[in-house]
């Protein structure tokens, strides 16, 4: 080989390995909850935004507990979860920059049609949890650290009851895997709405109770703080962020429906 030909083919190397760095700022990772994955909200609004931008959204679906604890490691850029109280945690230990309302929606507790706990003639979302209980009815519960586990375990607070025995089945699962245990049980179980309108094996569960102003399920989006990470894509991240509380993100989310019903709610600004 000349010399000039190794020259030639060294500088188009060169070339290739610099371009690589380019092409890995293309695409962000958002650490988010399973709801927003299994609904199919993801599915929706990311093409639209990657078309505008051109930047790709990874998600890392897990429970809300989790989602946050990945982005505390640095291996995410955003985290968009429900638990508001972790999420302001997060961001004032200096692992968030700012939390930014996204959207919401409501949690809803499904179950047997034949409802043998009687949650249909509840008052609240407390006397509902609480007649299970009394009713030793099996429960299905994530049980995995996730904004609905924390959802429930605040409703059985209120109820007074630590629920443990036979009827209680922690799962350690995700809202559709433990859906599915719900139904294939038969069990009571809470779950987000979004969820639920989008889960196709229902079997013999509905809604049994729903309405409680305490079933308000509010979602954030937070940029991971660069200074904590320097790594994090900090500005794609915040381009992502400013697209969905922007009048055209909000409308993409408001626009995502299952069965002519809307899933998920702006609530921006």
């Amino acid at each position: 080989m000349t010399l000039t030909r190794r020259f030639i083919l060294s500088a188009s190397a060169l070339t290739i390995v610099a371009a690589l760095p380019a092409a890995a700022q293309d695409f962000i990772t958002v650490a988010s909850t399973t709801s927003t994955e299994n609904s199919g909200l993801f599915a929706h609004i990311l093409p639209i935004f990657q078309e505008e931008t051109g930047i790709e959204v990874r998600v890392v679906a897990q429970g809300t507990g989790q989602a946050l604890e990945t982005a505390r490691r640095g291996d995410a850029d955003v985290v968009l979860v429900h638990a508001r109280a972790q999420e302001e945690a997060f961001v004032a230990e200096g692992y968030g920059v700012q939390r930014f309302d996204v959207m919401y929606n409501d949690f809803v507790i499904v179950g047997p049609a034949e409802d043998p706990a009687d949650l249909r003639d509840a008052a609240d979302a407390a006397a509902a949890m609480a007649a299970i209980a009394g009713a030793g009815a099996s429960f299905a519960s994530r049980g995995d650290d996730s904004g609905t586990h924390a959802a429930e375990q605040t409703l059985w607070a209120a109820a007074g009851v630590e629920p443990t025995g036979r009827w209680y089945l922690s799962t350690g699962s995700g809202m559709g895997a433990t859906l599915n245990t719900a139904a294939q049980l038969p069990a009571y179980a809470l779950t987000d709405r979004g969820t639920w309108l989008s889960f196709e094996n229902r079997g013999d569960l509905e809604i049994v109770f729903e309405g409680d102003p305490v079933l308000f399920n509010p979602y954030g989006v937070i940029l991971v703080n660069p200074e904590r990470h320097p790594h994090v894509k900090a500005d794609q991240g915040q381009a992502f962020i400013d697209w969905l509380v922007s009048p055209e993100g909000q409308a993409a989310i408001a626009s995502f429906t299952v069965g002519g019903e809307q899933l998920f709610f702006p609530s921006a600004g």
